[in-house]
């Protein structure tokens, strides 16, 4: 049974505010995946946490504006949502589609989205 458009984009909603009622997250990239804890995140090459704000969208989408991390030379296979920019707690994660390699350090940009399905 399919869900209807406009009970996907509640649960969207839900989702946004799970770090801040404002909407307000914190992105992190990680080397293998977090799984419940947020472990493998990056480290290094001036890489910090990146503060995006969800926009809502409807039948169950979010958006939010690229950020741009600074990175140190290695694969970054995973994202991950938390609820500051240092220390906190981690919400969630999603596997990169494709990973990203760097052979030397720099930067790399992500635009963030959440599907409600």
């Amino acid at each position: 049974m399919a869900t209807v458009p406009a009970t996907r984009q509640a649960l969207a909603d839900a989702y946004k505010v799970l770090a801040n009622p404002s909407g307000i997250a914190y992105l992190s990239l990680h080397t293998d995946d977090p799984k419940e804890t947020g472990a493998s995140e990056a480290t290094g090459g001036g890489y910090q946490r990146q503060e995006v704000t969800w926009n809502s969208g409807t039948g169950g989408l979010l958006t939010a504006e690229a950020v741009t991390f600074q990175l140190a030379a290695g694969t970054y296979s995973y994202a991950g949502i938390w609820d500051s920019e240092i220390g906190g707690k981690y919400l969630d994660g999603a596997a990169l589609t494709p990973p990203v390699t760097l052979g030397g350090g720099g930067p790399v940009e992500v635009t963030p989205g959440f599907t409600e399905t």
